[in-house]
Parts: C-alpha cells; structure tokens; sequence
C-alpha cells in the first residue's frame, strides 16, 4: 500500500512539473499581449489626445507678455521654432498649475534646476524626479496635491543644450522659477517618429515641471 501511494504521489509531481512551464509560458504570453495592447494603433492614438487639446485652445502664446497673462487652469500653446518648418507649425501645449509672477525667466544660454515627471497619454511613467501628475491628470485641483518632497531631487538642464528636446526649450524659456507647469509635446518637439529608448514612435510626452532654480556659473 505505501508503494502505491509514493508512486501515485510520484505521478502527480510529475504531471505538476510538467504543466509549470505550460503555465509560466500562458503568463508571459498574457503579458506579452497585454504590453503590446497598450501601444495599438499608437500614432493614431496620440494625434487624436493632440487634437483634444487644439479644440480645448483658448490662447496662442508667443510673447513673454501673453505667457505672464495666462492664468492657472488656462491650456495655451506655444510655437516650437526649432521643430517647426517651412510648412507646418509646431506647437507645445502649457497649463499652468503654480503662477509666480515675481519668478526670474532663465535666458536661452543658462542652465536651470528641474524637478519634472514624464509620462505617456496612457499614463506610462518613462522618467522623472518626483512623483507628479500624469497625461491621464485633466483635473488639476489648485494648488495642487501632488508636491515635491525632501525625498526627492532635482535635475540640471542646460537650455542650449543641443540633446534637450526642442519642446523643453520652448517651455523652459516661457517659465519663472516657482512655476509649475504641465506641458505637452507633440512628437515633432520629442523623440519623432522613431522614438527613443522605452518611448515609441509618435509619442505624445506630458511633463509636470517644477522649475526650481536657475543655476549660477561656477567661477
């Protein structure tokens, strides 16, 4: 009798081990096709989250001036020179969500001192040094509950930098320090069609961004 049942028991952890690897294969594949299902029909995708801001528009912001008149709340958008072109113009869409009028405006040739998070229009997380508001975040409740802490740090970008995307440049430059804005990319002023690193082609990049400082020349 306990020859029987060590062989019964034997034969069951065999037929365990043997649909492991079948269920570990059904969980990757479920994976796998739940990733690819979040980036589906992607281009298409973020050209209509694009166009839900271009119908939402109330403002064109190409002065300093009109950048200051905007008040919290209020989407506008500003044209992104270095991506636009001959026969189509660019734009980065703004919100602000922290005002500070007295705030310093950093020149195109000095560095400042971010805190940002960045995600895409499905809310995916690529990067960041503080946990902000998403693409998803419409709803912005003023001021904001979602603050940086001192668990969190800040990051240094050189505005002429010729790696930064041209979206940021046009952002940063219309920023007081103090501010906070939300700010949206269209791919021409990101990573383009071919996309960079996790981020895929035609992505929309939204950004929450704390600009912090601008930071002094060392001697």
């Amino acid at each position: 009798m306990r020859h029987i049942q060590i062989s019964k028991f034997s034969s069951r952890v065999k037929k365990a081990c043997l649909a492991l690897p079948l269920v570990a294969l059904l969980f990757v594949s479920c994976e796998e096709v739940q990733e690819a299902g979040r980036y589906d029909n992607w281009q298409a995708r973020n050209e209509v989250f694009m166009d839900s801001l271009a119908r939402e528009l109330n403002a064109l912001v190409v002065t300093e001036e009109d950048a200051d008149r905007m008040q919290v709340g209020e989407l506008f958008r500003i044209k992104d020179e270095q991506a636009s072109t001959t026969d189509q113009d660019v734009y980065v869409y703004a919100k602000k969500i922290v005002a500070n009028p007295e705030g310093q405006r950093p020149l195109y040739t000095e560095t400042v001192s971010v805190y940002y998070y960045g995600t895409l229009i499905n809310g995916d997380r690529f990067d960041g040094t503080f946990e902000g508001y998403s693409a998803l975040d419409q709803e912005i409740p003023s001021p904001p509950d979602k603050v940086a802490t001192e668990f969190d740090w800040t990051a240094d970008f050189a505005i002429d930098d010729s790696g930064l995307r041209t979206g940021w440049k046009t952002a940063l430059q219309l920023m007081k320090t103090g501010e906070r804005w939300i700010v949206y990319l269209p791919y021409q002023s990101g990573y383009g069609a071919e996309g960079g690193g996790s981020i895929p082609g035609y992505s929309v990049l939204a950004f929450d961004i704390i600009l912090d400082a601008i930071v002094a020349e060392e001697d």
